[in-house]
């Protein structure tokens, strides 16, 4: 009996570990829902509200073949301890999960009780992420021979078991608080499938546009990312049929659909950057609670502001597109990456508050929280990632340039939805009666500026530029570079002075 451990892998479909493990003998396929993670500062009910979808079709799937999945409750270690000394395990089959510091503990202890027990435990690689990497010199081959490998079949038939497959629980079963999305992106890996082909045949044509806007993202960008994510799809599934399509596009597109590929060019390449900066959290899991160029340590810490906090996390600084961005990602578990980008700006910059506490509140509520991409870009838009460009976003630039006319403003921010376009994005500055007028009274109806990001913008570049005049942040900027730059990023960089690092720092799904 060969069972099969599911955690961030919710499919059959090009799932290697189940493919192996069921060339070698029946199968207990096993979720194991940990109180430890599920419980923990990263993790909301919007995110076990996804997951638990996904495991009602994975039971449902895997039943349709011969046996359901099997789900227990309790940690890793002490589920698995009592099963195999209830069932006749020949071996536990994962793939190598790259997740947070709590769940790289719970692998660890898993291979440790494995040896113990004398039970091989076989951990397969499911995208492009290399254990154990050596050199980044190396990664760029590696991904490509896996992303290029033939996907893994699911078997044709899995022997039934008499085991109760247990009951899949409720957030109230897990003593979660109640879901407050408003919107759910439907779970499972036929949703999944599903969304990828209207992708890739009908939205994707101008991803490469449609990516920055708001208004134009929901749409526009593939919304694939929590699905990658929860492992309802696997990214070489993703990889493959993009470049399936791009190939039908090069033999038949018409001249005017040319433009087409570049969108469909522009995907696949941050399919290869989401990898690239995972790859990053599995060299050094320390990422997500340390500064990785430790020369910036101190640097905001002494400067926590818990109501400044409670005004960005709410949606209600006086910045009307920055507020705008927080209450759709709070409604909706999901906001395109440029919005992100300015959200983390935001409240490093203009806020001055350290990315570690504003990590963990946005964890909770991205529906695809995948920590090795999520801490690297905090710690990439706070500017302690060593990063020779630090970008501060304006938030009334933003605003102009990606909700001209305020229609995402006042959609998200309804006290607004009066207020003349004129002044939209500075609300304030509109005179007193017309405030009246509009049903919005700023200081009242709605907060006015909790910060003048024209000062807050002056302090921050004199407070990096501080720290980088110093000789130990340069020298552990080099090495950071050294271990975790992309070697492909840093080539193509000499040829374009510097124009990729826009590519870079894109990572809409």
């Amino acid at each position: 009996m060969q069972l099969v451990w599911f955690k961030r892998d919710l499919r059959i479909h090009d799932h290697p570990a189940l493919s192996a493990a069921a060339a070698r003998g029946p199968v207990f396929p096993l979720y194991i829902v940990e109180p430890s993670l599920v419980h923990a500062p990263d993790f909301a009910t919007r995110h076990w509200t996804f997951i638990r979808g996904c495991l009602h079709e994975l039971r449902t799937a895997l039943a349709r073949l011969g046996q359901p999945l099997v789900v227990r409750v309790g940690e890793a270690v002490d589920v698995l301890d009592q099963l195999t000394r209830e069932w006749p395990v020949e071996a536990i089959w994962a793939h190598e999960e790259t997740g947070n510091l709590l769940s790289y503990a719970r692998d660890r202890a898993v291979r440790r009780w494995a040896r113990t027990r004398g039970i091989p435990f076989y951990e397969l690689p499911q995208n492009g992420v290399v254990r154990r990497l050596s050199s980044r010199d190396e990664w760029q081959a590696h991904w490509e021979q896996r992303m290029s490998a033939t996907p893994a079949s699911p078997p044709s038939v899995l022997p039934t078991l008499a085991i109760d497959p247990g009951a899949i629980p409720t957030a109230q079963d897990l003593s979660l608080p109640p879901d407050t999305l408003t919107e759910h992106q439907p779970p499972g890996e036929t949703a999944a499938l599903r969304l990828l082909d209207d992708f890739l045949y009908r939205r994707s044509r101008n991803y490469h546009r449609a990516l920055s806007s708001p208004l134009t993202a929901w749409e526009g960008c593939s919304r694939l990312s929590a699905y990658l994510t929860w492992g309802a799809l696997s990214i070489r599934t993703v990889v493959q049929k993009t470049r399936q399509r791009i190939a039908e596009l090069n033999a038949n597109a018409a001249p005017e659909e040319r433009s087409w590929l570049r969108a469909l060019t522009a995907f696949e390449s941050r399919l290869h950057w989401r990898c690239h900066f995972i790859q990053k959290l599995e060299d050094e899991p320390e990422i997500e609670i340390r500064n990785l160029v430790r020369a910036y340590d101190g640097m905001r810490e002494e400067h926590y502001r818990p109501d400044l906090m409670v005004a960005w996390a709410a949606g209600r600084t006086g910045y009307p597109f920055v507020d705008a961005c927080m209450r759709a990602l709070t409604a909706t578990g999901w906001l395109n990456f440029r919005m992100r980008a300015m959200l983390v700006s935001f409240v490093a910059y203009d806020l001055w508050q350290h990315w570690r506490e504003p990590a963990l509140m946005l964890a909770r509520r991205w529906i695809d929280y995948e920590p090795g991409i999520h801490y690297c870009q905090m710690q990439m838009q706070a500017g302690t990632s060593g990063n020779r460009t630090i970008r501060i976003y304006n938030p009334i630039k933003q605003s102009i340039d990606h909700d001209p006319e305020g229609i995402f403003i006042r959609r998200w921010v309804p006290e607004l939805a009066n207020i003349p376009t004129a002044y939209i994005h500075t609300p304030w500055l509109l005179d007193r009666s017309s405030q009246e007028r509009a049903g919005c009274r700023i200081g009242r109806d709605y907060p006015a500026p909790i910060v003048d990001h024209d000062v807050a913008y002056r302090r921050a570049r004199a407070a990096i530029a501080a720290v980088r005049a110093r000789p130990e942040t340069a020298q552990e900027a080099a090495a950071v570079h050294e271990r975790h730059g992309s070697r492909r990023w840093q080539a193509t960089r000499r040829r374009t002075s510097g124009a990729v690092t826009d590519r870079q720092l894109r990572l809409d799904l």
